[in-house]
């Protein structure tokens, strides 16, 4: 066998079914060994080596098992490093392969040669280099176990060309995978006796406790565990921007957003006035706590945390408990723990403050909701979706850009069916993902919609991969919120008190006639009305990829739902009242 041979058994062995990549002088074995094993094994090829990583890390969101990405030496190594950054720090398992020059070539001055293992360590839980073709199995091995244990995250392998060309004697090799890291979350951990009997004691003596849920949630798969908990205690539950659809947002007991972009009032609100909060695979970062800032009364002393990762318990509050464990295995001890005696009755009066609050808030968001001015405002146009999504009856999985669309989709999307899943990648909120997250988002379930939300900015860093979306007939649904600028960074310049915004203006592109062009089916909408016969003409178009062009307000020509830009003009971030914030 071929070191190329073995990669690929390994690969299909872990039920790899999927890999992205760009092809390059150096991956010619490995698309040798990938062709010989079609059947078994599909690879999607992307037009730029940092769509594949992004349509990796899509796969790698919307499934239990790790997105697998490959890419040549040189160029393609290097523009493959933003997406594995952002699903390694968004705890998303991707493995990325890194098919470099020959090992006799190292420090000879071939071209394209370069440390790839040192590039990626920074941003990845594990960087090596194979110098051995019978280490491949395992290295793989370490790599599926690494990226799919503990707190999940990215893996990189940089294999020589020449370990894929060596012959290899099956006799002195073991192709055997390890079943617990196929998926993740593998080997998760429960935590120490008593801890949760503790935490079930804090829970039960608040007055008016709080959970907040996590993107670790997500990555765990517990969010049935969540609101079983939540229901079976009578606790609200709000969530991080990355915990969106932990619960059906028209559950009695899901609060809303919390944070500084996109969310909700009465949600901050909640997290003021709890004297108990439990946050659930969370970091209590930056964008959570609006800088650490918020809630204005300190969580010191009121809070507690579950979390795989020791590493950050306790690291931003002086937490009253630290619970080490995988969210699923902590929340189903938590759920056996409780006496059949307990009710939770006490806190029904704090449910109903909150839930008071809620319907104030959506009952003046109507106003916001119902405009027809134009240019279509944000929040009517997310309003259209969601009466799109919920007449379609189709389950979804959105991937929505870090730019334009955030604000006002995480405020005012609604998602209420379990299987569908809403992802924004927001640790570093680099542009161009969401347009080529779509293909790994059908890779990942085929059964679900893939749609992709992004602006104009976004759209022209990624614009190539249509003709991959075309090629594959992917069913994507693509919104693109139009208006001609980087609108947050505009914005940001608007928030200083003056109009001389500076390097943020383009030329707004013709999306419709782009996508007509790369073989797309294409609509422009320019009103609501528009956008209704747009979106209800999207989701029953079933045969390959569709584009909407929508023309949009800015988030620069109004202050949007963010808690600190609402804060510098002198406005309270958590009033209930749907008001119009001006920048000067």
């Amino acid at each position: 066998m071929r070191g190329a041979d073995v990669l690929v058994e390994m690969l299909i062995g872990y039920g790899v079914d999927t890999i992205f990549g760009v092809p390059g002088d150096t991956n010619v074995p490995l698309y040798e060994a990938l062709q010989d094993n079609e059947e078994r094994i599909t690879h999607v090829m992307a037009r730029d080596e940092r769509s594949a990583g992004f349509m990796a890390d899509a796969y790698g969101r919307f499934t239990n098992r790790p997105g697998v990405v490959e890419c040549p030496s040189g160029a393609g190594a290097m523009y493959t490093l933003p997406p594995i950054a952002e699903s390694n720090a968004s705890s998303v398992p991707v493995i990325v392969l890194t098919i470099d020059i020959p090992l006799p070539g190292e420090g000879r001055g071939v071209l394209t040669e370069l440390d790839c293992a040192r590039l990626f360590e920074p941003v990845t839980k594990m960087s090596v280099q194979v110098k051995s073709p019978e280490k491949l199995p395992e290295i793989i091995r370490r790599a599926f176990r690494t990226a799919c244990s503990g707190k999940p995250g990215a893996v990189h392998l940089q294999i020589p060309e020449d370990m894929l060309l060596a012959e290899i004697d099956p006799a002195r090799i073991s192709l055997h995978v390890e079943e617990e890291c196929r998926t993740f979350p593998a080997f998760p951990t429960r935590p120490a006796p008593g801890m949760t009997a503790t935490l079930l004691a804090h829970l039960e003596a608040a007055e008016r406790p709080l959970i907040v849920s996590g993107g670790g949630v997500i990555r765990a798969c517990a969010g049935d565990d969540i609101l079983r908990v939540a229901e079976r205690l009578n606790i609200p539950v709000c969530t991080s921007m990355t915990g969106q659809g932990t619960m059906p947002d028209d559950h009695p007991l899901s609060i809303g957003v919390i944070g500084d972009n996109g969310f909700h009032p009465h949600a901050n609100r909640a997290m003021e006035e709890s004297d108990f909060v439990l946050f659930v695979g969370s970091k209590m970062g930056s964008v959570v706590t609006i800088g650490w800032t918020f809630p204005k009364l300190t969580l010191d002393k009121r809070v507690a945390q579950i979390d795989i990762n020791p590493e950050i318990m306790a690291n931003n509050y002086e937490n009253v408990l630290s619970v080490a464990g995988d969210a699923k295995l902590v929340l189903g001890d938590l759920l056996a723990a409780v006496p059949e005696s307990f009710t939770g009755q006490k806190f029904t009066p704090w449910v109903d403050h909150l839930n008071g609050l809620r319907a104030q808030f959506w009952h003046g968001a109507q106003t916001l909701l119902d405009a027809d001015s134009t240019p279509l405002r944000p929040e009517r146009a997310v309003r259209c979706f969601n009466e799109a999504l919920e007449a379609s009856g189709q389950p979804a999985l959105i991937y929505s850009d870090a730019g334009t669309p955030t604000p006002h989709m995480t405020r005012f999307l609604r998602i209420n069916d379990p299987r569908t899943r809403f992802a924004i990648p927001r640790a570093f909120g680099g542009l161009g993902s969401a347009l080529p997250a779509t293909v790994g988002a059908w890779r990942a379930d085929p059964t679900r919609r893939p749609i992709g939300m992004f602006g104009d900015g976004s759209f022209g860093m990624a614009v190539g991969e249509l003709e991959t979306l075309v090629r594959l007939q992917v069913p994507a649904i693509l919104l693109l919120f139009n208006n001609g600028h980087f609108g947050w960074i505009k914005g940001l310049h608007r928030l200083k008190g003056h109009n001389q915004t500076f390097g943020v203006d383009f030329m707004p592109p013709k999306g419709a006639a782009i996508a007509e062009a790369f073989g797309l089916k294409g609509w422009t909408a320019r009103s609501a009305e528009e956008l209704d016969t747009a979106l209800a003409a999207a989701f029953a178009h079933r045969h390959g990829p569709c584009l909407i062009d929508v023309h949009v307000e800015s988030i620069a020509d109004r202050v949007p739902p963010v808690y600190s830009w609402l804060t510098k003009r002198g406005e309270d971030p958590l009033s209930l009242a749907a008001t119009d914030v001006a920048y000067l």
